[in-house]
């Protein structure tokens, strides 16, 4: 090897574990350091956000429909017609789950 040292013996040489040699890695791939962040740091950092963000809207839309059946579950018992009989836009009660 010219001039590389292979992971162990960096952590050998700085007394470091492994383990916080490759989180720096990982850190300075997606530019954490300052630095510029490679392309698949970047695209990595890019996929935890939307797949946190997909995440966040599920539970919104389980919300929503689950306050859209008790509103329609208490329109019932109260018999009065339901919020959405009176729309154009085709969604029923029968559609939500």
């Amino acid at each position: 090897m010219s001039g590389e040292s292979r992971p162990a013996q960096l952590c050998r040489r700085y007394n470091i574990t492994t383990s916080l040699l490759y989180h720096w890695k990982k850190q300075y791939s997606r530019g954490k350091f300052n630095n510029e962040p490679t392309g698949e740091g970047a695209l990595k950092d890019r996929i935890e956000k939307l797949e946190r963000l997909v995440g966040k809207l599920t539970l919104e839309n389980e919300f929503l429909k689950r306050g859209l059946q008790h509103s329609l579950s208490q329109s019932q018992r109260n018999g009065k017609s339901s919020p959405l009989s009176n729309t154009s836009s085709g969604i029923s009660a029968g559609s939500v789950d």
